[in-house]
């Protein structure tokens, strides 16, 4: 009996720490931070700073034999020099060196091991890495509660802290949740009551289509990304004057209400106006980089803020579109991303490379609107004259009025001719 008790004993110490890190160790979450903090400083992408002609940043480099050793062995963490110096109790042979300060603690030294041991696998930046669909976790208890292969995942990280589901909300809270999740507005008390008292069995499907097909949609959802555009409606700066950009807002809300695809979304963004027979609508979808702060203060060097507006456009342009930190190399080459100082320089010099016309949007009710106003502005300046009082003791006459302004904005000429010369 006691045999047994000491059998399971041993069992248990031995299973219960591999069930708690039953999760494989991931290099871009755990592991290139920790070597970013402590090792590639000397052992990094830096060619000039690097020490021993060891890089640790790329699988090759770290599996290249240097004197029959490796500083890494994929699965076998005991033949990996790297274990053997970080854990080393020699102060001459200790990685980090011990003066260095940044020595690794017991936890991340087990961190490495374990990484090692599961293959050392190294993972290429997540921009890079094409999306897999992940299988749905197995449930063993509430199996009957998913409703779509989203809960699976919900549910199961659910139960990993002792959490149970929710009860099911009523109706209305219901009704409230799906008017403010689509389109950013609550439902009105008879839209709310319309949907408590819809007993179709499809009542929830109907409303999430009306819901999608709203113009509201297109408002809502176009707030996220006017954000990453930078959109405003002023120039920032000194005297931040308005900016008059808002159709490239509209245009990011029809999109959306549309359905544009994604990469028709991108391409005409970045490069509608060189697509053949480029539209006035292909046109304005490019103010996403046309959102850049401009200064309009006096004795400014127009080519030193240009430089700003692409220097903000890499970036952004990084950032949305690939998911990069590629601000990072204008200065220095960076090391976690896989941009090199020459590239951010490259890459400024593409932007740089356009030139930013003004465009007239003429569409639809603009046009007409403008058309009115032009209209109204015309009647305005023709009976502007006769708004004017004639000379004194002169009998008012259909051209007295004008002839006599005329004669005032003359004089005004003069005048001011006069001074100039005298000035």
């Amino acid at each position: 009996m006691w045999r047994f008790i000491s059998r399971l004993t041993i069992i248990i110490g031995v299973l219960v720490p591999v069930l708690a890190r039953a999760e494989p160790v991931s290099f871009s979450r755990d592991i290139r931070p920790l070597l970013a903090s402590k090792c590639f400083s000397c052992h990094g992408p830096d060619d000039k700073a690097r020490q021993g002609e060891l890089r640790l940043d790329t699988l090759a480099g770290a599996t290249a034999k240097r004197d029959r050793r490796q500083a890494i062995v994929p699965g076998r963490s005991v033949l990996s020099e790297l274990m053997r110096r970080v854990s080393s109790p020699d102060r001459e042979i200790r990685m980090p060196p011990p003066n260095a300060g940044n020595a690794l603690s017991q936890s991340e030294q087990e961190l490495l091991e374990r990484w090692i041991d599961e293959g050392a696998n190294y993972q290429g930046h997540w921009a890079f890495v094409p999306p897999k669909r992940p299988i749905p976790p197995q449930l063993k208890e509430h199996v009957d509660w998913p409703r779509n292969p989203i809960d699976h995942f919900t549910l199961a990280r659910m139960r990993q802290h002792q959490l149970q589901p929710a009860e099911r909300a009523d109706r209305y809270t219901l009704v409230r949740r799906l008017y403010l999740d689509l389109i950013g507005l609550p439902p009105t008390p008879a839209e709310a009551d319309a949907f408590v008292k819809d007993r179709d069995p499809k009542a929830y499907e109907k409303l999430v289509e009306r819901l999608l097909e709203s113009q509201h949609y297109g408002e809502r959802w176009a707030r996220g990304w006017l954000d990453l555009a930078r959109y405003s409606d002023t120039n920032g700066y000194e005297k931040d004057r308005p900016r008059s950009i808002w159709p490239y807002r509209d245009w990011v809300i029809q999109a959306l209400n549309a359905d544009m695809p994604y990469d028709q979304f991108t391409i005409e963004q970045l490069a509608g106006d060189m697509l053949p027979d480029a539209t006035e609508s292909q046109r304005v979808a490019t103010g996403f980089h046309r959102n850049t702060m401009l200064n309009e203060e006096g004795g400014i060097d127009p080519l030193e803020y240009r430089f700003y507006a692409m220097v903000d456009r890499v970036a952004t342009t990084g950032l949305v579109w690939m998911g990069l930190t590629v601000g990072c190399a204008q200065c220095h080459s960076h090391k976690y991303d896989p941009v090199s100082h020459s590239d951010y320089y490259r890459f400024l010099a593409l932007m740089n490379n356009a030139e930013e016309p003004d465009l007239d949007v003429t569409s639809g009710d603009l046009r007409k609107r403008r058309d009115q106003l032009r209209a109204q502005l015309t009647q305005l300046e023709s009976e502007l004259a006769e708004k004017f009082p004639p000379r004194p003791g002169e009998p008012v006459t259909p051209g007295s009025r004008r002839q006599h302004l005329e004669e005032k904005r003359a004089g005004w000429l003069a005048m001011a001719s006069k001074e100039a010369v005298d000035w």
